[in-house]
């Protein structure tokens, strides 16, 4: 469904990626893993069209999108939900949802589909016209990945789902990622817990000082020296 390879990406002078690759199967969740400043963000940013690479080729179910603007990949059925939120803190819950459904194809059901993620979050009936400012951070999680499934997608990339909750969200979430997988979405996640991450995932890539170091099935990662090395030192 979803290939990199070769990708290298600038942040102004700052070269953040060397050769960096991944692919995703059609229905896998798969995690993105690496100590902080690997570049796990900035990987997920370039697939979304937020930044541009230097060179490399990023291919989403068969067409090339290294050089397609971020709306048109949304079109194309890849969402991404960005770290740490980024909701319109003044708009209510139901509007900050509603802004996914852009796209011609989302608009015209969104009423429709605004009910069905009610159902995976029921916040979003209970407090659909409470500013999004006044959530929790876990509520405003759950607003933020409604909104990037509100655009339909075949693949949902999320930005670390997980940060700063407490353990009963981050099982509410989890649970959602499970269900939404099942349901034929594909999921790509960054997170910092690699116990929590593997659990979740099929398959893991570690990126470390921005290259692809290693990857294969949540298991074999688990039980891997050099992810305890990565993480654990020595």
């Amino acid at each position: 469904m979803l290939t990199v390879g070769g990708l290298d990406v600038l942040l102004g002078d700052y070269q953040v990626l060397w050769s960096a690759r991944l692919e995703v199967e059609e229905g896998e969740i798969v995690t993105l893993l690496g100590p902080n400043g690997a570049g796990k963000s900035t990987l997920l940013n370039t697939i979304s069209g937020l930044v541009r690479p230097r060179s490399g080729e990023i291919t989403f179910r068969g067409r090339s999108i290294a050089a397609v603007p971020a709306h048109r990949i949304v079109a194309e059925g890849l969402s991404h939900v960005l770290e740490r939120r980024r909701l319109f803190p003044y708009l209510t819950v139901r509007q900050n949802v509603w802004l996914g459904a852009y796209t011609p194809a989302a608009r015209a059901g969104r009423r429709e589909r605004f009910a069905w993620l009610a159902g995976l979050f029921p916040i979003l009936g209970s407090r659909a016209d409470q500013l999004a400012h006044t959530l929790s951070g876990g509520e405003q999680q759950m607003v933020a990945i409604a909104r990037g499934l509100m655009a339909r997608p075949k693949l949902l990339m999320i930005d670390e789902p997980f940060l700063g909750l407490a353990p009963r969200v981050i099982a509410e979430i989890a649970d959602v990622i499970r269900r939404i997988n099942r349901e034929g979405v594909t999921v790509v996640f960054i997170e910092q817990n690699v116990e929590l991450a593997l659990s979740l995932a099929h398959r893991g890539y570690v990126l470390e000082s921005g290259r692809t170091v290693l990857d294969g099935p949540a298991d074999e990662l688990r039980r891997s020296p050099e992810v305890r090395r990565i993480f654990l030192g020595g």
